[in-house]
Parts: C-alpha cells; sequence; structure tokens
C-alpha cells in the first residue's frame, strides 16, 4: 500500500517540553543536516519568544566583531545538490526551533502561511517522552493520527489523550481545519537518563520518518552515536549497583511483552500514563 506521505511532507520538532531528552530535534536536525539545510522561511521571533528563557546567543566571527542569533523557527528545505542526488527529498522540509513563549495561535497561524506558500500536503510530528524503558532495548515509537486512512496505513492508534498541551496540538488542530493529514511520532526515552541528549531516541525517529517518506535518509551517523551513548549508560551503570538493578528489571520487564508480542494498545497504555503522570510539569516533554 502506497504511503500518503510519498506527497510533500513537513517534519516538525520543537525544542522543550515536546522534546525529551532532545530526541525529537536531534532526529530533525539530522535531517535538515541531509537535505542540506537552505532556510526557506524563519519567524520574527519578538512576538513568539520571551527571551530571558530562549536566550540569544553571542558569537565570535572574523576581524574580531561579534554577531547576536536569535531563537527563531525556520522552515529548510533541500538545496539543488541534494535533490541532485536524492531526487525524493524535494519534497521534504524541516520545521524547527524552541516552542514559542505566547501568541501560541498567531504563531500556528504563521506556520499555515508557510505550508499553503509551500504547497505542503503532509505533516509528520517528532515528540520524546520519558518512559520507563530500558537503555539497552530498542527505543519504542509511538504513532497516532486522527486520521482512519493514516493509522490504517502506517499501523498508528488514534489519539486518546486529554489534557495540557505543547504547541505540536496547536499546529494539530489547524491542520485538522484544513484536513491535512498528519502522523504523530513518540519516542520513548529511558527516564534515568533525561540529563543527557538521548541519540537513540532520534535514531528510532528519524527511521520511523524515513520508512513513511522513503526519502534516502541515512541512519548510520545517529546509529554510531547511539552505540557510543549506549556504552556510556552502560559503564555508568556498571559502577552502580543500585543503577544496574534497576535497569535489568527493566530490561525483564521489557522482554516478557516483547515474547508477548506487544501491540499498538500496549504502546498507546505507555504512553498514556506517561502523559497523565507529568501533565503538570511544564519540562517534561509531551504533547499531541
Amino acid at each position: 500500500m502506497t504511503s500518503i506521505f510519498d506527497s510533500r511532507t513537513l517534519v516538525i520538532a520543537f525544542e522543550g517540553w515536546n522534546d525529551a531528552a532532545e530526541g525529537a530535534t536531534l532526529a530533525a536536525n539530522e535531517i535538515v543536516t541531509q537535505i542540506g539545510g537552505m532556510v526557506l522561511e524563519s519567524i520574527d521571533p519578538e512576538d513568539y519568544y520571551d527571551f530571558q528563557f530562549s536566550r540569544p546567543i553571542v558569537k565570535n566571527v572574523e576581524d574580531g566583531k561579534r554577531e547576536l542569533i536569535w531563537p527563531t523557527t525556520e522552515l529548510i528545505g533541500a538545496t539543488n545538490e541534494v535533490i541532485e542526488a536524492f531526487p525524493k527529498m524535494a519534497n521534504l522540509f524541516v520545521l524547527t526551533g524552541p516552542e514559542p513563549s505566547r501568541k501560541w495561535r498567531a504563531f500556528a497561524d504563521e506556520i499555515m502561511e508557510f505550508i499553503e506558500d509551500r504547497d505542503i500536503e503532509t505533516v509528520l510530528f517528532l515528540g520524546a517522552m520519558l518512559a520507563d524503558v530500558p537503555h539497552s532495548r530498542p527505543i519504542q515509537v509511538f504513532k497516532s493520527s486522527p486520521y482512519k486512512e493514516v493509522r490504517d496505513i502506517h499501523g498508528a492508534e488514534l489519539p486518546q489523550y486529554e489534557g495540557p498541551v505543547g504547541i505540536l496540538s496547536i499546529i494539530a488542530e489547524r491542520l485538522q481545519l484544513e484536513n491535512i493529514p498528519f502522523l504523530s511520532f513518540w519516542a520513548a526515552v529511558p527516564h534515568y537518563v533525561h540529563n543527557t541528549p538521548a541519540p537513540k531516541a532520534a535514531l528510532a525517529l528519524l527511521q520511523s520518518v524515513e520508512d513513511v517518506v522513503a526519502a534516502g535518509l541515512d541512519s548510520s551517523s545517529l546509529a554510531e552515536q547511539s552505540f557510543e551513548w549506549e556504552r556510556g549508560i552502560d559503564e555508568v551503570a556498571e559502577q552502580d549497583d543500585e543503577m544496574a538493578n534497576y535497569i535489568e528489571s527493566l530490561e525483564q520487564r521489557r522482554d516478557s511483552m516483547d515474547s508477548e508480542q506487544i501491540d499498538g494498545e500496549a504502546l498507546a497504555f505507555e504512553f498514556e500514563k506517561y502523559l497523565q503522570q507529568n501533565k503538570d510539569k511544564p519540562d517534561e516533554g509531551k504533547g499531541f
């Protein structure tokens, strides 16, 4: 069955609430790198960001000059060189940046203008959530969509969560009003390593994107980073009996679930449990 994401597709990931251990934005940035990182549009940050929270960054440039880089959201597309080598990447776009602090509806209006101007037909949301899962097993990705056709083709679940949301949900609501199909991917990140970036979660998300867009995205760089990340956690656990025992209990639970052929409903249960447990914690990743 042909994927509806063979068309012009936008991948969306935001820093902040929807991005535990930077799993979503690491995946989005890897896609940006592979498509050449050509900035097509950017949002003026003045109306949407609290600069005491998302601070501008100063960098040294040539001849002693210094440059301020302001937080913003950018729409990024493939360069001509990349498109020549990988023609399907001409249909792949990425939207990424910090989650805005204010005026979410106006912000969503600007995103919808980007989508309309570039004739984007489908959207993929990337998110990462903390969960009781072991780092030593494949990262699970929960898939959801309100569109039956998308669920049937890609084995996704119908969203059931009720509660506080992130900016992804605001954009998702607008997409539904315009009847633009979308699919959400959420990677489950081991909660005991949430203070450092999790390339293994990014790898799972990147592979999920490639599964539906088939654009030729290469996962080798994130795979190497994931190996080093996993090995580093193993080394820490070797020096901490309590941590090692806890990880072993998670591994046994995961292996038991795998032996019972864990299905979408079980993943959905884990996803909903995570969201309910963290609905009052604004710094944790969650969303539509």
